[in-house]
């Protein structure tokens, strides 16, 4: 487990103190507020999803994240999670539900399926989704114990955490963005 020690606290400077008063940058607010809050999407096509399910319930409960809310709307989500095989058949759906959410956005593809194909090396099956949209957590295992995807989350939440407000704009983020045709 990682810890956070970017959050730092110090005295307030002279003639701006007293109670109610909390000096702190924007990036560490917004940043703490969005990790601690990620709207979770499931796009579960095999046994990952099952797995999924089990961390959903109360003997892991995934609440304790800030993410109870499953969203089944793209357009009310911040976090994908891709679980189980890609069929390239599926992949334009895929990046479509991708494209639909709302910057920020954020992407953690669980199992070895999702990550890289898995076992099926064949014609018809996706090999990772990183072929059709950006990742920005892999969880191994086949399937991943529940364990294993709230260490993902976990990551993802670091991630969110310490990242910028601006990265969104930034010129890397627009061509990573450009080399997945997504405008």
């Amino acid at each position: 487990m990682s810890k956070s020690t970017d959050i730092k606290i110090v005295d307030a400077p002279p003639g701006v103190e007293g109670s109610g008063f909390f000096a702190t940058k924007l990036d560490t607010v917004v940043g703490m507020a969005r990790a601690n809050s990620l709207w979770p999407l499931p796009f579960a096509t095999s046994c990952c999803g099952i797995e999924f399910m089990a961390t959903m319930a109360s003997h892991y409960d995934v609440a304790r994240f800030g993410s109870e809310r499953m969203s089944f709307s793209p357009r009310q989500a911040d976090m994908l999670l891709v679980m189980g095989t890609i069929a390239k058949k599926m992949a334009p759906i895929l990046r479509q539900v991708y494209e639909q959410m709302a910057e920020p956005r954020w992407v953690i593809a669980v199992g070895a399926c999702a990550s890289s194909g898995g076992i099926f090396d064949t014609y018809s099956v996706l090999q990772g989704i990183d072929k059709v949209i950006p990742v920005d957590v892999y969880v191994p295992g086949c399937p991943p114990r529940p364990e294993q995807i709230l260490d993902g989350i976990m990551t993802l939440q670091d991630i969110v955490r310490n990242e910028s407000v601006r990265r969104r704009s930034s010129p890397e983020y627009q061509e990573l963005m450009a080399s997945y045709n997504i405008t």
